[in-house]
């Protein structure tokens, strides 16, 4: 008798081990999944967010120089203001969600992008209200609007790296004269 309970108890713990051991693996499989899900999304919110940036940095550098070229030309119309004002509003809103999704890496280029296109805006409003701060010309403003491009592209390949898209080399070529320089 004594074998019998004991076989049986041995056959029912034997299958409760088995049960407990399958939920388990099945919470394992389940997290592991949702991990690859968040992953997934997380690039997917970076990758958006990192194009948007691009795009409303780049259209923020461009609507300054073309302010600065109007203000060359002849006297700054309010629809000239208010499509300035527009590309700097639209950067502000990108870069503040940026703020809250970007690594530290990709956020100290995108801090200094946005704090040059600031600096250049004010410049520009100087200038067009007619005080502006010592040394502050219009061909000052110009070639503190032409330096962003080169930070536009250093923040663009902090972007790209951290997505995968580019080498993580740190003296990877920047842009795609070197790189092709590069190719014997």
């Amino acid at each position: 008798m004594i074998i019998a309970v004991t076989g049986v108890a041995g056959t029912l713990g034997a299958s409760f081990l088995t049960q407990r051991a399958s939920e388990r693996a099945k919470r394992r499989e389940i997290e592991l999944v949702r991990g690859h899900e968040e992953s997934r999304e997380n690039l997917h919110l970076r990758r958006t967010c990192y194009a948007e940036l691009n795009r409303d940095a780049r259209q923020f550098t461009t609507a300054l120089n073309h302010h600065l070229h109007v203000m060359r030309e002849r006297s700054i119309e309010e629809s000239d203001r208010g499509a300035l004002d527009e590309a700097k509003g639209a950067h502000r809103d990108r870069y503040s969600e940026a703020q809250m999704i970007a690594p530290d890496a990709v956020l100290a280029r995108a801090s200094a992008v946005n704090q040059a296109l600031n600096k250049v805006y004010g410049q520009v409003k100087r200038l067009e209200r007619g005080e502006p701060e010592p040394g502050e010309t219009l061909a000052t403003a110009a070639r503190a609007q032409a330096e962003i491009w080169g930070m536009l592209r250093a923040m663009r390949t902090a972007m790209r790296r951290d997505l995968g898209v580019s080498p993580q080399i740190d003296d990877a070529p920047t842009d795609l004269h070197a790189q092709l320089r590069a190719v014997p």
